[in-house]
This record gives C-alpha cells, sequence and structure tokens, in this order.
C-alpha cells in the first residue's frame, strides 16, 4: 500500500534532476518510486542500483523530447533487484558497447580500458549471461581498434591489477562516463541511442533476474545459473 504522504491526485512529468514532490515534477527514478508505492526517492529500493544509476543519467543527458520516450520503461524497472556484483558489471559492459564506437577519443579508450578490465572479470564466471557479456564486450573493442590498442598498451604499461574485478564505483563510473559521452557526440541520434540503451539495460536486468531466480529455485547441485 502506497505510503500517506499527501501526494497530489496528479501524475509526475518527467524532468532532468531531483524534485521535492511530484508537482514538481520527476526524475525516472522518482517516478518509479511512486508507482512502486515507496517513499518519494530517486534511490527506491524497487530497483537494482547500477540499473538504477543509468536510468537517472539517461533521464538527465536525453532532451524533453526524447525523456517522453522513456515512460513506458518506468514501470519495467520495478522490483528489478539483484545482489549479485555481476550483474554490475554486466550493466556497465552494456554501457560502454554503446558509447565506444561513438564517443570522443577521450571517452573511447577510458571505455575502453573498462571493457578489457571486464572481459577479465567475466572470465571468472562460467555461465551464459557472462560469457554473452564477454563477447558484447569484444565486439564493442573490435569497433574501435585504435582504442582497443591504445587500451592494450595502457594496461601492459601500468602491470597487472592488483585485485582482479570491477567493484560496484567501477562499474557505475563506466555508466556514467558512457551516458555522458554518447550525449556529447557527435551523432544526430543521441537521444534514440540513450533510449535504446537503457531499454537493451533493463531488458538485461530482467534476463538475469528471471537467471538467478531460477537458480535459486533448483537444487544447489543442479549446477550453474540457468540463462532464460
Amino acid at each position: 500500500m502506497r505510503e500517506m504522504m499527501g501526494y497530489p491526485d496528479v501524475m509526475p512529468i518527467l524532468s532532468p534532476g531531483r524534485h521535492r514532490s511530484p508537482r514538481r515534477g520527476a526524475c525516472f527514478m522518482e517516478f518509479a518510486s511512486y508507482l512502486a508505492g515507496e517513499r518519494w526517492s530517486d534511490h527506491p529500493v524497487c530497483t537494482q542500483g547500477t540499473l538504477a544509476h543509468l536510468a537517472r543519467m539517461v533521464n538527465d543527458r536525453t532532451s524533453d523530447t526524447g525523456r517522453a520516450r522513456l515512460t513506458p520503461l518506468i514501470p519495467t524497472v520495478i522490483g528489478l533487484t539483484s545482489n549479485d556484483p555481476l550483474l554490475d558489471i554486466l550493466l556497465a559492459v552494456r554501457a560502454a558497447h554503446a558509447a565506444l564506437p561513438i564517443v570522443a577519443e577521450e571517452r573511447q579508450r577510458s571505455q575502453a580500458v573498462a571493457l578489457h578490465v571486464a572481459i577479465d572479470a567475466l572470465a571468472e564466471h562460467g555461465d551464459v549471461l557472462a560469457a554473452e557479456a564477454s563477447e558484447l564486450a569484444s565486439a564493442a573493442l573490435r569497433a574501435a581498434p585504435a582504442a582497443d590498442a591504445w587500451a592494450t598498451r595502457f594496461i601492459a604499461d601500468i602491470g597487472p591489477a592488483r585485485r582482479a574485478g570491477m567493484s560496484v564505483r567501477q562499474c557505475r563510473d563506466v555508466v556514467t562516463g558512457a551516458v555522458n559521452g554518447i550525449a556529447q557526440a557527435c551523432v544526430g541520434d543521441a537521444d534514440d541511442r540513450l533510449v535504446a540503451l537503457l531499454t537493451a539495460a533493463v531488458s538485461d536486468t530482467a534476463r538475469f533476474a528471471g537467471a538467478e531466480q531460477a537458480t535459486a529455485n533448483v537444487p544447489s547441485s543442479a549446477g550453474a545459473r540457468v540463462a532464460s
């Protein structure tokens, strides 16, 4: 049941930034909190954190016209939760894959380095979803060979990482750089690309959450995560 917080009898309008109440508008995740019956917030518990971060970024970096196209996606993020850090990596890969071919050279290099790190981290997971994300990362690197070569040299110069894997903060930094890079890229369809990115990320998360639930419902001896 929705908390009794004195919400006005209006539907909020999507707009950038944070808002004190629905009457002042709503960002994507504030609207999600409203629909989920949670306390008004742009960090509701109903959505996995990195996906929510991506949604906030896309909400703020699209034009008013593009932002209106996000509205049908809002109900789809409600209930998409997981504590598995692999999902953060998958979402970072999805964002970098969308950004790498079109963003400015400096951003390409940082995104390429992140994809190399992600591929190494994904190699620790022997399931279908990780393998598919690794191929997605490799495809993005093939689409930007100069950035790939630079990242390879950079990683060789600094030596192996002291810790394998990617932290949640690193994954969200990749997402931030990817969304900002797409929004600033010299392309005429930045809104289309951002909407497509969020749509794909929601689909990825739904599939991951579904596979995670399927695994939870079978005996532990049944093997690796089930892919839907």
